[in-house]
Formats: structure tokens, sequence, C-alpha cells
């Protein structure tokens, strides 16, 4: 079993606590079901950023709700790169798992799949 890394992004639909635990719970779930990831002790870390104009509640907050209480978990500011993509959540996991890197899903929904349009997944 090896350790792979995960990547995902998502835009909320504004800064409030509501859009912001709504918008990661959208994409950890998305996440964790295209990678078949049913046991969070599977779940090494995970690593959340939002573009500076998320401030109104840590993202890891949607991962404690679904359980993820016992994995480390930590929240970032991502760099303000002048005209970045506005409101979005992005998260890398870290797994155990028996995948390939080559198998490894990585979710970028709704405005945040403008990043990485070779890697979209229908929302």
């Amino acid at each position: 079993m090896r350790v792979r890394g995960i990547r995902g992004a998502i835009s909320a639909e504004d800064n409030t606590r509501e859009a912001i635990l709504e918008a990661t719970h959208v994409l950890l779930k998305e996440v964790l079901s295209a990678n078949q990831i049913t046991e969070y002790d599977d779940v090494v870390s995970a690593v959340f950023t939002t573009s500076p104009d998320l401030t109104a509640c840590f993202p890891a907050e949607a991962a404690r709700v679904l359980g993820m209480n016992e994995v480390p978990l930590l929240c970032a500011s991502e760099i303000a790169v002048p005209g970045a993509l506005p409101n979005c959540i992005r998260v890398l996991l870290h797994v155990n798992t028996t995948k390939s890197q080559k198998e490894i899903r990585h979710i970028y929904l709704r405005e945040a799949a403008r990043l990485r349009p070779d890697m979209t997944s229908a929302q």
C-alpha cells in the first residue's frame, strides 16, 4: 500500500459559513466516492486552502462533520495571485491506497473546473 495525493477544488457561492461548508462537503464526498475511499482510516491527512476572499470559516469543519475526527487537517490561504479564481476551496488528501498514480481521480467542480479542464467531473 502506498500514500497517494488526491487533489480537488470547488467554488463556494459566497463568503458565508454555510456556503463554505456546503461546498467543502460536496467536494469531499465526490473525491472520496470517485476514489472508492470508504474508510476514513485510509485518509492520512488533508490540507485545505481557500482563496483570500473566503474567510467565514475553516473548510476543515466540513471534514469533521463527515466523521474525519482522527484525521490531521490543516487550513491555509492561497497566494493572492491577480486574476485567480475567487471563492475557491482546494483540498489535497493524502490517502493509503493500492491504486496507481494513474488510477487516482482528481476532482474539480463548479467554477473550479476551469482550473483543470483535463480533470473535470460533472456535477
